[in-house]
C-alpha cells in the first residue's frame, strides 16, 4: 500500500504521452535534488530497450559532479524497444521457457520492496523519483494499464506534459485519468515549445485548479556523433539546473518539498482537529482517550486501507512508512463488494456525472435508472415475482419504503379506515434492525438502536440459530420452542451446513411441525389477546446482521413465511399475481447480491418475498442509493385516478444517476466474478455441486471450511458460523451480548501489522494490521467478492494466531 516517509521524499513520474521528456526532465530533478546536497534514489520499474539507452543509464550518466548521491537502479529489464507487456511476451518466446509474467501485486511488491529498502539507508532529507514508461495508461508487464497497477503505492505524482502537437489534449486527458483514480498530482512539467507554445495554454488552465506549472527550455537536437551528443546534453543539463540553484527546476523541487511537508503536516494535525469537530456515530466519544485512538485514513484500495501511524506512541523510525496498509474487516459497513476505488465504479460515477449531474425523477426517466430497475426486476433479485423498482437513497429509507407499501396493500385489501390504518403492526424476529430513521427503527422491538421517539409497533419471535460447534452444525433452539419440541437440549444437531439450508429436506422433519405449531399458537394468541393488527411479515433473510451476526435457522423463516401466506386467508394457496395473508418483505441490504454467495436468498429459503430492499452492494459501497422491488400486486394498492392514492414518498436524490449508473457497472462485475476460477475453487472447497440451480442455493463460503472448524473447537469460542464472505465468532463471555467487550479485547493484537511477517502482507508487501468492528461478544469479519485466496489466508492466519494465544 501507499508509502510516505519522514526523511524521504517520493514522487512518481508519469507522462501525457510517450516521447515527451520524462527522462530529461526527470534527470534534471535528480540532478538538481542531489545539488541541493540531498541523497537521491531514481527508480526505473520497468526498462524495454537496449542498455546504452536505458533511462536509468541516462540518469546516471548526466548526475554531473552528484553521482556519488544518485542511486539508479531498473527492476525489470527487456531487450525490445517496445511496450512492457509485449517485451514481457517477447522474451518469453524468444527463450522458449515458461517464464511467468509477473503479476501486478508481484510487480507492487517489488516497486514497495525496493523503496523501503532506499527508506533503510536513508539518515537525512532525501528525495526519491519513480519513473514509469510511456503514456499513463501505458500497460504494465501484466498488459494492465499503469494507472491501476501503481494504484495500491498512491506516490505523489509529477505529470509530464506534452509540449507538441496535441499536447494540450493529451496533458489534459491524462491530468484527469489521474484524478479518476485519486492520485495526488502535486506539478505539471513540459517543454517550453516556442512553435506550439503548449505551456500558455495550460499554466493558466492548470492555476485555476491549483496545480502547479513548469516549462523548461527543450533539450538539443540528437547529434549523429554519440560523443558529441553526450557533450551537448551534459551542457543542457548544466545549462537547466545551474549552479546557483536558482530557476525553474529548483523552483519544482521547492514545491515539490512543500508538497510533501503541508501532507505530513496535515496528517500530523488530523487526530486533533477530528476530535474537536467530528461527532462519530456509533462510538462513545467518552471512551476515546488519546488521539491515538483516531484511525486516520490517508487512502484506501482494494481490500485496504492506508492508514497515518505517525501519531501513535509508538511512532515508526524514520526508516519506516508513516503509513501502513490495514484491512478493510468489515467491508466499510458491508458495502464494498469489489474492492476499494475499483476503476470501473469510479469511471461509471464520473461518466454519470458529466452526463446528468443529477436530474428530477417524478414522471420521467434516464438510461442508468431505467437499466438499473430492468436488470434488478427481470434477471436480478427480482426475477419471476417483481414488477416494479423504487429508488431511494439508502437501506434504511428504501425499508420505510418498503414498509409503506406493505401497510397500504393491507389496508386497502382489508378495507381499513384511517383510524384503524395508524393501529397496524409488523412480526418479525428479535435482533432485527432495519435502519436508524425513526420508521425503521419502529419495525424493531426496543433495543440498543432505537431513541426516544421509538415506538415499536409489532410482535417479535425469538428465532432460531444456526452455528458451528466444536465442528458440529447445530440449531440452537430458545426456550419456548425447545419446550414445546420436547427436547432435553436445547441443541439440535442439523448433520451438516449443506443439510441445514436443505429445505425441501427439513420441511419434512418434526422440527418443521414444531416450528409451525409455535407460530401458529403465537398467533392466535396475539388475536385473542387483542394485540394491534399484523400488516406485514418483515425479514433479514438468513442473517440479522447489527443484532449480532444472528444466522436464523432458515427453516424457521421458511415456516413463518408459510404460516403467515395461509393463517390470514383463506384459500391458502398463494395466486401467482397476488400476495396473500400477510405482505412478506425481504430486507435484503446485508445479505443481497452475493454477500452469501447468493444473489438473493428466495431460491434458498424456496419462496419470494412481496417486496425486497436492496442496497449496500448494490454500487459496490461507491455512493449510496436503494431499490425497493415490489411484485403487482403491491403496486396495484396505489393505482387508482386519485393523487392521494399514489404513493407520496420520494427523496431528492430517487433514481440519482450516478449511483444507477455504478449500480450498473457493478452488477457487470459481479456477473463476471460469479463465473469465474477464482469463486469455482472456493466451492469445490465446500463441496458445491457445479449446477447453477445447486449454486443458487447451496451454503459455501471464502472462509476456509477447514479455518472455520479449527477456530469451532477453541476453548474461548462459543460458535462460529461462516457463509459466503461473512465469518462470525461468537466468544464464550457469561456477560456477554451488544455492550460487552470481549470480542475487542480478545482481538487487540491484529489491529496493527507485525514488524516482519512474510505470511501476512498487503499488495506492496508490507505486514498490515486488521481493521474490524465487534457487536459485543461476537467478532465478525468481511471479504469482497473478489479478495484474494492469498490475502483471506493471511487474514485467517492473523485471526488463528490472536484466538489461539488467549486460548494457551
Amino acid at each position: 500500500m501507499s508509502l510516505l516517509f519522514k526523511n524521504l521524499r517520493i514522487h512518481q513520474i508519469f507522462g501525457a504521452n510517450t516521447d515527451v521528456g520524462k527522462t530529461v526532465l526527470t534527470s534534471a530533478l535528480v540532478r538538481a535534488s542531489a545539488a541541493k546536497g540531498a541523497s537521491v534514489y531514481y527508480l526505473k520499474p520497468v526498462s524495454t530497450g537496449p542498455l546504452d539507452v536505458a533511462d536509468d543509464e541516462h540518469v546516471k550518466r548526466f548526475a554531473g559532479h552528484y553521482k556519488d548521491k544518485v542511486d539508479s537502479t531498473c527492476l525489470f529489464r527487456f531487450d525490445e524497444p517496445v511496450s512492457p507487456h509485449l517485451a514481457a511476451r517477447l522474451a518469453k518466446e524468444q527463450t522458449g521457457r515458461e517464464v511467468a509474467v509477473p503479476s501486478d501485486e508481484t510487480f507492487a511488491n517489488a516497486v514497495a520492496h525496493h523503496i523501503r529498502q532506499c527508506a533503510t539507508r536513508v539518515t537525512r532529507p532525501s528525495h526519491m523519483y519513480v519513473e514509469t514508461a510511456g503514456g499513463v495508461h501505458s500497460p504494465t508487464l501484466s498488459g494492465t494499464t499503469q494507472l491501476d497497477s501503481y494504484r495500491p503505492l498512491f506516490l505523489p505524482t509529477v505529470l509530464i506534459g506534452d509540449s507538441k502537437l496535441g499536447g494540450i489534449s493529451s496533458t489534459i486527458s491524462s491530468y484527469e485519468s489521474l484524478l479518476l483514480r485519486g492520485y495526488i498530482i502535486d506539478t505539471i512539467m513540459l517543454f517550453r515549445d516556442e512553435y506550439y507554445r503548449n505551456w500558455e495554454y495550460l499554466s493558466p488552465y492548470f492555476a485555476e485548479r491549483g496545480v502547479h506549472v513548469v516549462a523548461l527550455d527543450p533539450p538539443p537536437e540528437r547529434h549523429a556523433d554519440r560523443a558529441q551528443d553526450i557533450a551537448l546534453t551534459d551542457k543542457y543539463y548544466e545549462k537547466i539546473v545551474p549552479s546557483t540553484q536558482e530557476g525553474g527546476i529548483f523552483d519544482v523541487v521547492r514545491h515539490l518539498d512543500d508538497c510533501h511537508a503541508r501532507r505530513l503536516a496535515e496528517l500530523a494535525s488530523m487526530p486533533g482537529r477530528t476530535l474537536d469537530t467530528i461527532w462519530w456515530p456509533f462510538v462513545q466519544h467518552g471512551l476515546v482517550k488519546s488521539e491515538a485512538d483516531v484511525n486516520v485514513l490517508d487512502s484506501a484500495s482494494g481490500d485496504f486501507f492506508s492508514v497515518y501511524n505517525g501519531h501513535h506512541p509508538s511512532q515508526p523510525t524514520a526508516s519506516l512508512s508513516l503509513l501502513e496498509p490495514q484491512f478493510d474487516g468489515s467491508a466499510s459497513w458491508w458495502t464494498q463488494a469489489v474492492g476499494h476505488a475499483h476503476p470501473a465504479l469510479a469511471l461509471a460515477a464520473a461518466r454519470a456525472a458529466g452526463r446528468y449531474g443529477h436530474v428530477m425523477f417524478p414522471q420521467g426517466t434516464h438510461l442508468p435508472a431505467l437499466t438499473l430497475a430492468e436488470r434488478l426486476v427481470r434477471d436480478g433479485p427480482g426475477k419471476g415475482w417483481a414488477a416494479r423498482a423504487f429508488f431511494s437513497d439508502d437501506g434504511s429509507t428504501g425499508m420505510e419504503v418498503a414498509l409503506k407499501m406493505a401497510l397500504r396493500a393491507f389496508s386497502v385489501k382489508h378495507g381499513l379506515d384511517a383510524p384503524q390504518r395508524k393501529n397496524l403492526g409488523i412480526l418479525g424476529l428479535k435482533g432485527s434492525y432495519h435502519g436508524d430513521t425513526i420508521g425503521a427503527m419502529d419495525a424493531c422491538e426496543e433495543g440498543v438502536y432505537t431513541c426516544e421517539w421509538h415506538d415499536a409497533k409489532g410482535y417479535w419471535f425469538d428465532p432460531p440459530t444456526v452455528a458451528i460447534r466444536k465442528g458440529k452444525a447445530v440449531v440452537s433452539l430458545p426456550p419456548a420452542i425447545g419446550t414445546l419440541s420436547g427436547t432435553a437440549d436445547s441443541l439440535v444437531d442439523t448433520r451438516s451446513l449443506a443439510h441445514t439450508y436443505n429445505m425441501e429436506e427439513r420441511l419434512k422433519t418434526p422440527l418443521a411441525e414444531t416450528y409451525r405449531s409455535y407460530i401458529e399458537q403465537t398467533l392466535r394468541k396475539l388475536q385473542e389477546n387483542g394485540s394491534p393488527a399484523i400488516a406485514a411479515l418483515v425479514l433479514e433473510p438468513l442473517v440479522m446482521g447489527a443484532g449480532g451476526m444472528i444466522f436464523v435457522d432458515p427453516l424457521f423463516q421458511r415456516v413463518l413465511i408459510d404460516v403467515v401466506r395461509g393463517s390470514y386467508d383463506s384459500p391458502a394457496t398463494r395466486p401467482a399475481s397476488q400476495w396473500v395473508g400477510l405482505p412478506v418483505i425481504f430486507d435484503e441490504v446485508f445479505v443481497g447480491l452475493y454477500r452469501l454467495g447468493l444473489q438473493s436468498t428466495g431460491p434458498l429459503l424456496g419462496v419470494h418475498p412481496d417486496i425486497s430492499v436492496n442496497a449496500k452492494i448494490l454500487t459496490g459501497g461507491l455512493v449510496p442509493l436503494a431499490v425497493t422491488m415490489a411484485s403487482d400486486s403491491i403496486f396495484q394498492a396505489f393505482y387508482s385516478d386519485k393523487k392521494v392514492d399514489a404513493l407520496l414518498h420520494g427523496h431528492s436524490y430517487t433514481a440519482y444517476p450516478v449511483g444507477c449508473e455504478v449500480a450498473n457497472a457493478t452488477l457487470d462485475v459481479l456477473e463476471k466474478l460469479t463465473g469465474s476460477e477464482e469463486w469455482q475453487v472456493v466451492q469445490h472447497k465446500w463441496n458445491v455441486p457445479e449446477s447453477k440451480e445447486a449454486r443458487d442455493t447451496a451454503v459455501w463460503s471464502f472462509w476456509d471450511p477447514d479455518f472455520v472448524n479449527a477456530i469451532s473447537h477453541l476453548d474461548t469460542v462459543e460458535e462460529v458460523m461462516a457463509f459466503g464472505t461473512v465469518l462470525s465468532i461468537k466468544v464464550k463471555d457469561t456477560s456477554g451480548g451488544y455492550q460487552s467487550h470481549s470480542a475487542q479485547k480478545m482481538l487487540e493484537s491484529i489491529k496493527s501489522g507485525p514488524v516482519e511477517d512474510k505470511l501476512s502482507s498487503a499488495p506492496g508487501g508490507a505486514p498490515f494490521g486488521i481493521h474490524y468492528r465487534t457487536l459485543g461478544d461476537v467478532a465478525y469479519f468481511m471479504l469482497s467478492l473478489n479478495t484474494s485466496a492469498h490475502t483471506v489466508r493471511s487474514v485467517e492466519g492473523r485471526i488463528w494466531a490472536a484466538m489461539k494465544n488467549v486460548s494457551a
